[in-house]
């Protein structure tokens, strides 16, 4: 069974950073295509960055420039590096990833697992 686990969230001021982490088990390959999605408060969810297993990505524009994700398929670990945070960045983040879709099949927009989320509130 896979499972995705995030950490990293928390609270920090404007223009501050974080870093958030998605380790996935019970898979002893690396996933086609990870990613996740950001979802504000009373809002629906939007697409951060999918990734493919050769580290090509396609950031959303509100994260270009700002937001990095990386990954260590060894680890079969998803990391997001988040700098220059605003306040529109709160909330949570799910962390995704599909065996069976790359880059080019639009994996964003069918993942096959997810995790629970970490919520992130950047509040001064």
């Amino acid at each position: 069974q896979v499972h995705l686990l995030e950490s990293g969230g928390g609270s920090v001021q404007p223009g501050g950073s974080l870093r958030l982490s998605c380790e996935i088990s019970g898979s002893t390959t690396s996933p086609d295509c990870m990613g996740g999605s950001h979802q504000a408060p009373g809002k629906g969810r939007e697409g951060v960055a999918p990734i493919s297993v050769d580290g090509d990505t396609i950031y959303a524009d509100s994260a270009e420039g700002r937001f990095t994700i990386s990954r260590d398929n060894a680890e079969n670990t998803l990391y997001l590096q988040m700098d220059t945070l605003k306040s529109e960045d709160t909330g949570m983040y799910t962390c995704a990833a599909t065996f069976f879709r790359s880059l080019d099949d639009n994996c964003s927009d069918d993942y096959d697992y997810w995790g629970q989320g970490t919520q992130v509130t950047v509040s001064s």
